[in-house]
C-alpha cells in the first residue's frame, strides 16, 4: 500500500490507522454496557429487552462480516474503511438522539452493521503490509492497541453517564470516528486492482434469516412462554426452511456464500468451534455484571465503568504475557486462557449481595487475562494449516461464528437469570412467613412488616433481590462451566511439524 503521491508511508503509520479502526469498534462493544441499567429505566424496558441493545448490535455485525471480502473486491479496502466509519459514525450519533427502545435498536443494527469490515479489514492490512518476520511485532502492538481503548471508555462514559446522561456514551465515540477517519483518510492507500466479484446474495440472505430467527428465539421465548406462541414457531419454522435452502444451495452452486472446503482443514474446523466459544464468555460479564451492580446494589455509572474497565486492564497484561507464553505449545497458551476466564467465571458464581468492588474488579482482571492469553494462540492454531487462497473466506467466518457466539450466549445468560430468579422466588416466597421466629425480633426486621403496606412492599422487594441473585450466580456457574467444557477441544488441535 502506497500514497497517491508515489512516496512509500511508513508501516508504523499504516498500523496506527488500522488500530484506530479496530479500537473503535471495540470501544463501542464495551462503553454501551456501562449503561444499561440507565437504559432500562430511561426507555421504560425490562431487563431482557435492554440487552437487545447489546445483541441486536453484535448479530449485524456477525450477519455483516462476510460480505466485507465481496465489498473490497469491489470497492478496495480504503473505500470499505471509509464510508463504514461514516456509516458508522451517523448511526452513533442517531443513538444518541432515540427517544425510545425501538429506534435505539435500530441505529444499534446499523452501528453493528457498518461496524462489521473494520476488524477484518484491520487484520488483512497488516498481513498485507508487513512481511512475516514482522508480523508477530506488528499484531502484538496492535493488541495493545486495541485493548487501550475498551480499558478506558467504560470508566469515562460511565463519568459522563452519571454526570449527565447515558446520550453522552454515544456522543463520546463521535470524536474518536472523527480522529480514525483523518487516519484512515491520510495513511491507508489500496495498490491492488479490484474486481466485480459476485456475492451469493442467496446464500447470504438464508443465512442471515437463519442466525436472526435463532436469535429473535432465544430473546423473545421466555417473555411468549416458548412452545405456548405461535410468533415462536413461526421463527423456528422460518428457521428451518432457511437453514434448509442455504444447506442445499451451498452444497449445489459452484461458489457458496461460506465455503464448505475451509472444514476439511481440522485445525479450522476445531478453531470455529473454539471461537464460537470465545464469542460466548467474552462479552457476556460486561453485559451482566452492570445490571446486577446497579439493579441489586445500587453501584453508581462511574463506579461500575471503573469495575469494567478492570477488565482492560487485565487484558494489557494478557497481551504482554502472550509474549512469553507464545513461545510455547499453542495449546498451553489456550488453556491457560480458558482456565482463566473459567476460574473468574466460578468467582463469579460465588458472589453475594455484600460482594466487594475489589473481588468483581480481580475477577474482570482475571477475565481479561484469560481472554488476551487465549485469543493470540486460536488465531495462529485456526489458520495454521489452511492454504492461502482460503484465508480471506476461512476470516470472515471465524469472526461471523465469534459474533454469533456472543449474541447468543448473552440471550441465554439473559434467560438464566430470569427463570431461575423466577424459581428462587417461588421457593423463598413460601418460606416467609409472619408465623417465622426471626420475623418476630425488630431488630432482625428493620423496614420489613407484614402488618402495613410499605412493609409488606419492602419484604417483596427484598426477596425478589434475593432471588435475582441467585438467578446471575446461576448465570456465572453456567459461564464456568462452557469455559472448562471446551479445553477437551482445545487437546485435539493438530500442531504443525
Amino acid at each position: 500500500m502506497a500514497a497517491t503521491d508515489g512516496k512509500t508511508i511508513p508501516r508504523g503509520l499504516i498500523l496506527l490507522a488500522v488500530s484506530l479502526c479496530t479500537m473503535l469498534y471495540a470501544v463501542t462493544a464495551t462503553i454501551v454496557n456501562v449503561v444499561l441499567p440507565q437504559l432500562q429505566g430511561a426507555l421504560s424496558a425490562t431487563p431482557e429487552q435492554v440487552s437487545w441493545v447489546v445483541t441486536l448490535n453484535v448479530i449485524a455485525t456477525a450477519v455483516a462480516t462476510p460480505a466485507t471480502g465481496w465489498l473490497v473486491a469491489r470497492w478496495g479496502h480504503r473505500d470499505v474503511i471509509i464510508w463504514s466509519i461514516l456509516g458508522f459514525s451517523f448511526s452513533s450519533l442517531l443513538c444518541a438522539t432515540a427517544d425510545s427502545l425501538v429506534p435505539l435498536l435500530i441505529y444499534r443494527i446499523g452501528q453493528g452493521a457498518f461496524g462489521a469490515p473494520l476488524v477484518p479489514l484491520a487484520q488483512a492490512i497488516i498481513v498485507a503490509v508487513y512481511p512475516p518476520e514482522r508480523r508477530a511485532f506488528a499484531q502484538g502492538i496492535f493488541g495493545v492497541a486495541v485493548v487501550i481503548g475498551p480499558a478506558i471508555a467504560p470508566a469515562l462514559g460511565g463519568y459522563l453517564a452519571e454526570t449527565y446522561n447515558w446520550r453522552f456514551v454515544f456522543i463520546l465515540i463521535l470524536p474518536m470516528c472523527a480522529v480514525t477517519l483523518v487516519a484512515v483518510w491520510l495513511w491507508v492507500h489500496d495498490t491492488g486492482s479490484r474486481s466485480a466479484a459476485n456475492l451469493d446474495w442467496s446464500g447470504f440472505l438464508m443465512f442471515s434469516i437463519a442466525i436472526t430467527c435463532a436469535q429473535l428465539m432465544m430473546d423473545r421465548g421466555d417473555r411468549l412462554d416458548w412452545w405456548e406462541s405461535y410468533e415462536i414457531w413461526g421463527y423456528l419454522a422460518l428457521m428451518g426452511v432457511a437453514l434448509w435452502v442455504f444447506i442445499v444451495h451451498t452444497a449445489t452452486t459452484d461458489r457458496p456464500f461460506i465455503n464448505p472446503r475451509l472444514f476439511r482443514d481440522r485445525n479450522f474446523s476445531i478453531g470455529v468451534l473454539l471461537v464460537f466459544v470465545y464469542g460466548m464468555l467474552n462479552i457476556t460479564p460486561t453485559v451482566m455484571i452492570p445490571t446486577m451492580l446497579q439493579n441489586l446494589m445500587g453501584y453508581p455509572d462511574s463506579m461500575i465503568g471503573i469495575l469494567l474497565a478492570a477488565r482492560g486492564a487485565g487484558m494489557v497484561v494478557g497481551f504482554f504475557a502472550v509474549a512469553v507464553i507464545g513461545k510455547l505449545d499453542p495449546r498451553i497458551g489456550m488453556i491457560i486462557g480458558i482456565s482463566a476466564i473459567g476460574i473468574s467465571g466460578w468467582n463469579m458464581a460465588l458472589f453475594n449481595l455484600d460482594v466487594a468492588p475489589l473481588a468483581v474488579a480481580l475477577n474482570g482482571v482475571l477475565q481479561g487475562f484469560g481472554s488476551a492469553v487465549m485469543w493470540v494462540p486460536l488465531s495462529i492454531v485456526a489458520f495454521a494449516t489452511l492454504e492461502i487462497r482460503l484465508l480471506p473466506d476461512a476470516s470472515s467466518i471465524f469472526h461471523l461464528l465469534r459474533n454469533f457466539g456472543s449474541s447468543i450466549f448473552i440471550s441465554v445468560s439473559v434467560l438464566t437469570v430470569s427463570r431461575t430468579g423466577r424459581i428462587s422466588y417461588s421457593e423463598l416466597a413460601e418460606n416467609v412467613t409472619a408465623f417465622g421466629e426471626t420475623f418476630r425480633l425488630p431488630q432482625a426486621t428493620g423496614m420489613w412488616s407484614f402488618d402495613t403496606v410499605q412493609g409488606l412492599a419492602a419484604f417483596g422487594s427484598e426477596v425478589n433481590r434475593q432471588a435475582l441473585m441467585v438467578g446471575y450466580t446461576n448465570s456465572f456457574a453456567l459461564y464456568a462451566l462452557v469455559s472448562f467444557a471446551a479445553i477437551p477441544l482445545m487437546l485435539m488441535v493438530r500442531i504443525k511439524p
